[in-house]
């Protein structure tokens, strides 16, 4: 059994809580600008802290007018925007308790999230969302608030409705309302995805909250102190990533802007210019692979992947403490003007730095950024966790590892190689659910479920799930997270499931990424129209066996895809097959596929 554990760098009071941030940042920096909001034009408008905390009174004041009482659950069911911050600090000064829902959530789902926490209110984003809401509330009988953000025939909408409802609420009703809630007070409700079984209410507190974003922003002042910080989220705010990151931003604090269109997250990126971004690794993959593919079809391809080869060397030498020699100097100064900084300006030309988290980037990817002068700190962290519990120093990462652990918090590795965590950072309970908590905690250690290893400086690696370990017929165990994560690095690789269990070798299911694909069919001739025959064709399950080989150096043979099959679908959250966080439901895509995994086996 190993352990490690750092000092913490930020703590918190008994009295503490979120909202003492927003009162914090008006009376030291008054005009200083914490967040950007989205303009009708396109642009953005500045918004001081004492403008913010102004605004998330008044909707707070109208939360309260309204019957939210301290402790109460309030729903948030939107995109990443403005309204969300807004709103899920308003919920924080009612006293109030937030429960994200994934605007993507089916209404099976929103039903559960809302009749399990005993919401009495919801703000959705638009129309689609409440018509959703309105054909379930007779099974939510505790549900009496239900307001939408985008107004509806001329009406006023959800922000300037709430306004209007508390305008002649008091200070001290206000007061009264905010002044019920301590560090120990439970802020958000989040339901966790639900690979197996129904979601689970994750409860975390005020102090969870300020203990992450504060020893977060003290362990990465580059990330969040100086001049003209910034950052652009995208990510969706129902999942606990962005919302931490959110917390961070205010408290640090820097600029924070929204956009919840992908579509137009490369123009987003350009006008806003952020200094950080944070992304789950299919975006780096997806931006390393779209400029690799670009290249090759303006004839620049072995020029891409000279660069490429540059910067991963460049990296590996800063890995190893060596000193570029000049001619490693001379190249890297050349690819810098003919492509890295092209690669820097797609990602709003300011970054430096990224957070990464989620899944694991790959050892070659993480080096290739750092080499281009945009270093992707890796995490690692759960709902349970308040988000990260783990991540790489600025000063000191280490690609290939998730980091050292949250200061003041503690990482142990069990006999059996499960991640054991403990700090203040960690959920409080799940709800309605002693039974659940009693299992995930023994002696204030919880236990993630997830297989690692921590090095001698308390660097700590994730090689898996506890139950998603495969054993085959020949008994070996197999992590599939380490294969699965170097063959959906490969752009034409959508998703990959590993299968195997109780099986004489380990076989592989793989989805094609439907951008890519249309690509790589053009430069080499194929008919995309008859997808069956595409499927089949040679020179197509060639490149796939080149993302399996991929996968497979990083393993045994006897761990090794010995055979895999290509799927004419997708695996989505519409389909089923993934969560609202893009993780694999292993179990319902064994149940749907389980004659084409038999397949793999037949002969």
């Amino acid at each position: 059994m190993r352990e490690f554990s750092l000092p913490a760098l930020y703590e918190v009071a008994p009295g503490d809580r979120l909202t003492d941030v927003l009162d914090r940042n008006a009376a030291s920096g008054p005009d200083d600008v914490v967040i950007a909001r989205r303009t009708a034009e396109g642009g953005w408008r500045d918004v001081t802290s004492t403008a913010f905390l102004a605004e998330v009174r008044a909707v707070a004041k109208g939360l309260v007018a309204s019957g939210v009482r301290p402790g109460d659950r309030v729903a948030l069911m939107s995109r990443t925007r403005y309204e969300w911050t807004l709103l899920d600090f308003a919920i924080w000064y009612a006293g109030g308790v937030g429960v994200p829902v994934y605007e993507t959530s089916s209404p099976e789902q929103v039903r559960w999230i809302l009749e399990d926490s005993a919401a009495v209110g919801i703000v959705v984003e638009q129309a689609g969302h409440r018509e959703t809401v309105e054909a379930l509330r007779g099974d939510v009988p505790e549900l009496r608030l239900l307001l939408t953000i985008d107004a509806e025939d001329g009406g006023t909408g959800a922000i300037a409705e709430l306004t209007e409802a508390g305008s002649a609420l008091s200070d001290d009703d206000l007061a009264a309302a905010r002044d019920s809630v301590t560090a120990d007070s439970p802020a958000t409700l989040i339901y966790t995805s639900g690979t197996t079984g129904r979601p689970k209410g994750c409860v975390l507190t005020h102090r969870a909250f300020l203990t992450d974003a504060g020893n977060v922003v003290a362990a990465l002042p580059p990330l969040f102190t100086g001049q003209d910080r910034s950052v652009l989220l995208f990510l969706p705010l129902a999942h606990v990533f962005a919302r931490l990151v959110q917390v961070a931003a205010v408290f640090a604090p820097i600029r924070l802007g929204h956009t919840s269109d992908i579509a137009t997250l490369t123009d987003d990126l350009a006008s806003f210019r952020p200094t950080l971004l944070l992304a789950v690794p299919r975006v780096f993959e997806k931006v390393y692979n779209s400029a690799r593919a670009k290249a090759r079809e303006g004839g620049k391809g072995r020029i891409f992947d000279m660069a490429a080869d540059t910067a991963i060397e460049w990296s590996r030498g800063m890995s190893a403490g060596q000193k570029p020699g000049l001619g490693l100097k001379l190249r890297h100064g050349l690819y810098d003007k003919l492509v890295y900084g092209k690669l820097r300006a797609a990602l709003g030309g300011r970054a430096e730095h990224a957070i990464s988290g989620g899944a694991a980037l790959g050892v070659r990817l993480g080096h290739f950024y750092r080499g281009i002068g945009f270093t992707v700190l890796e995490g690692y962290g759960l709902t349970e966790t308040c988000a990260p519990t783990a991540f790489n120093p600025w000063d000191a990462p280490r690609i290939g590892t998730v980091g050292r652990p949250l200061p003041g918090s503690s990482v142990r590795i069990a006999d059996d190689g499960e991640v054991l965590l403990r700090g203040d950072h960690l959920f409080d309970r799940y709800w309605n659910n002693d039974k659940a908590t009693a299992e995930a905690m023994t002696d204030g250690w919880y236990h993630t479920g997830d297989i690692g290893s921590l090095d001698d400086d308390g660097y700590l690696s994730i090689t898996g799930r506890k139950k998603e370990i495969l054993v085959t017929a020949g008994g070996k165990n197999v992590a599939p997270a380490v294969i699965e994560d170097r063959i959906r690095a490969h752009a034409l690789v959508a998703e990959c499931m590993v299968v195997g269990d109780a099986r004489p070798f380990v076989g592989a299911l793989i989805t094609l990424d439907e951008e890519f694909l249309p690509r790589w069919a053009a430069e080499n001739g194929k008919d995309i129209s008859d997808r069956e025959a595409l499927l089949r064709d040679a020179d197509l399950l060639a490149a796939v066996q080149s993302a399996v080989d991929q996968g497979n150096a990083a393993v045994s043979r006897a761990e090794s895809v010995r055979k895999f099959r290509l799927l004419p679908t997708q695996f989505s959250e519409e389909t089923g097959h993934l969560t609202p966080s893009m993780k694999l439901k292993r179990h319902v895509v064994a149940r749907d596929f389980a004659a084409e995994i038999n397949a793999l086996y037949d002969s």
